[in-house]
């Protein structure tokens, strides 16, 4: 049997950059990455919005608006941004006091 599943392209706390293609029935902002339905709450139709992914189920995934993207901040594909496991290092200063590099 063949799964047609495939894994979602967003996880739990994924920055994504998105416009806002319609909304739903419930009045929720509906936007797509490569695909997969994302429902985000208020927002407008044809809106640039950074969103955090808040939830991923199999078929959809919730997130939230975290603001508004300019004319000039926008990309015409999704944008994800990770969170930076290395935000906290020095990469001027990585290698000083260091004979080995």
């Amino acid at each position: 049997m063949n799964n047609s599943r495939q894994t979602p392209p967003v996880s739990d706390g994924d920055e994504v950059d998105v416009q806002i293609e319609s909304i739903g029935d419930k009045g929720d902002g509906v936007a797509k990455v490569k695909g997969f339905v994302i429902f985000v709450s208020g927002v407008t139709k044809g809106e640039w919005v950074r969103i955090k992914i808040k939830k991923v189920l199999a078929s959809v995934a919730f997130a939230e608006k975290i603001k508004t993207i300019e004319p000039q901040e926008r990309s015409e594909r999704p944008q994800m941004q990770k969170p930076d496991a290395f935000a906290d290092i020095d990469l001027e200063n990585l290698g000083e006091g260091s004979e080995d590099f």
